[in-house]
């Protein structure tokens, strides 16, 4: 074992963010966390550590809960509606854990639903494989408490997901979605929608967006080929590997909007749209780099 404390940290720095990116769903707020944690550990006697990789992720997990309280006030006085913040997932499909559990952005928002514990609980077992005892450990708690809290969580979000669909048939409604969207095919757009879909745009303040949920069919369906009629012109649409699924980024005049769903047997069900550029910084560099994702392409 390293008793090297930058060697022992950065052989843990994916998994750290994968953590800390599940628990607050903010890519830059996760980077804090894992800066404090450093700190933490650069004043630990490495030597003594026997499991470094468990004394980090115990940190972490303890740093994220804290968090939580502060992030959450924040979002109480956030301009419009608060959504994760898109992370690239070209490189890092899992992002750090040995499953992409609680990576898309629908799913991560129904995560702010859970408390802070139930949220811990579930990222660990669900998308981390830690058994119920080394969750226990982490909380601090027993282990049947801990059975409970990702037992309570993963039924409450079983409830609000639905059953879900495979990557292929999502693909394909997608590119539906957007081509009857580019045509301006308002029945063949509500077709595609689920009857009690949602569209939630993100503009933080700092990009025009809607200020409140757009919900049902029909206003969701003008909604989208509102956007489209308004913003199409010149749009260069570009697809991304973003949370674990293929999302869009659409770019005009140097803005960018970031775009992706959650899709069930039914249809679509949600329309997340990031526009905030703080959010979007980070994805957009990241594709600037590396270039469009390979797979299908609309």
């Amino acid at each position: 074992m390293t008793t090297d404390p930058l060697a022992a940290f950065e052989a843990q720095r994916r998994r750290l963010f994968g953590i800390a990116y599940r628990m607050l769903g903010s890519a830059s707020d996760a980077e804090d966390v894992l800066q404090d944690a450093w700190l933490r550990w650069r004043a630990v006697d490495v030597g003594s550590v026997r499991e470094p990789g468990a004394f980090l992720a115990t940190t972490v997990t303890r740093l994220c809960l804290t968090a939580l309280d502060s992030a959450r006030a924040r979002r109480e006085v956030y301009v419009g509606p608060w959504l994760p913040e898109p992370v690239s997932t070209a490189d890092d499909p899992l992002l750090g854990a040995e499953r992409a559990e609680a990576l898309s952005l629908a799913v991560l928002l129904l995560l702010e639903r859970l408390t802070p514990a139930e949220r811990a609980a579930y990222v660990l077992h669900e998308a981390f494989a830690y058994s119920h005892r080394e969750t226990a450990e982490v909380l601090g708690t027993t282990e049947a408490n801990a059975r409970q809290l990702a037992s309570r969580a993963r039924a409450r979000l079983e409830r609000e997901r639905g059953r879900p669909v495979s990557p292929a048939a999502r693909d394909r409604l997608l590119g539906a979605v957007l081509a009857a969207a580019r045509g301006g095919d308002l029945a063949t757009l509500e077709s595609l929608l689920a009857e009690d879909v949602v569209a939630i745009s993100d503009g933080g303040g700092a990009a025009r967006a809607a200020r409140v949920p757009v919900v049902g069919r029909e206003r969701v369906a003008r909604f989208v080929l509102g956007l489209f009629e308004k913003y199409g012109r010149d749009l260069v649409v570009t697809p991304v590997e973003a949370n674990g699924e293929i999302a869009f980024v659409g770019t005009r005049e140097g803005e960018s909007t970031f775009w992706t769903a959650e899709v069930g047997p039914e249809g679509l069900r949600r329309v997340l749209l990031v526009r905030n550029p703080a959010k979007l910084a980070r994805l957009t560099a990241t594709l600037s780099r590396s270039g469009p994702p390979s797979g299908p392409h609309w």
